[in-house]
């Protein structure tokens, strides 16, 4: 079904709000910036700006619903033979090789870490939306599989990876906050990306196959 004239206007909006908030943030600080000073640079009103966000973090963090899903998403539509562990591989590489933002390794990736290390409340946001997107993932192997509820084994190798994931992926950033390229970092992130996911194949790599 095509988008109405309505829907396209209100997506227009919410977009244009993330944008502006977004370029004030980077500049000036999260919580240097008001959610009044965001809707005045918008040019809307501060309660259409609680209409489309419920809190001033989701000005910034406006994907975090997709980017808590992707784990399940890439376990969900995995290939038969393949494993949620070496679906989350391939899929991270494929990322990698396309500068894809949905695992945070892309241009603007430092920038995007200072000002979220600079303000509690977005560290405590990205937390949040870490433990999530682990928890999503251990609830769609339990839901394929039919754990027991008291099987702790989905919950534990969806923690293994997503540790596996913050791990060298932060590794990157913290080059590029030290001034390295994403075309410098890239193919080192890739070596040690496999090294990674190598070691989590000797212990999960098997578990969970699709048939």
């Amino acid at each position: 079904m095509s988008e109405s004239l309505r829907e396209r206007k209100k997506r227009e909006t919410r977009l244009r709000i993330s944008d502006t908030a977004t370029g004030l943030f980077l500049a000036r600080g999260f919580d240097n910036v008001t959610v009044a000073e965001v809707a005045r640079a918008a040019d809307v009103s501060v309660n259409t700006v609680f209409n489309y966000f419920a809190a001033k973090e989701d000005l910034l963090l406006d994907r975090t619903p997709e980017m808590e899903d992707t784990l399940a998403r890439v376990a969900r539509e995995r290939r038969p033979g393949e494993s949620v562990l070496q679906a989350v591989r391939r899929d991270f590489m494929e990322a990698l090789e396309s500068r894809h933002e949905r695992y945070g390794f892309h241009e603007g990736s430092d920038a995007f870490t200072r000002m979220i290390e600079a303000s509690p409340s977005l560290v405590a946001r990205v937390r949040e939306l870490n433990e999530t997107r682990d928890r999503r993932l251990a609830q769609e192997i339990a839901g394929e599989i039919d754990a027991d509820p008291d099987d702790l084994a989905p919950a534990v190798v969806a923690a293994q990876i997503g540790a596996a994931l913050r791990t060298v992926v932060g590794y990157a950033v913290r080059r590029m906050m030290a001034g390295e390229t994403v075309e410098a970092i890239a193919p080192d992130l890739r070596e040690r990306a496999e090294q990674a996911f190598s070691l989590l194949e000797t212990g999960i790599g098997g578990y969970c196959v699709r048939g």
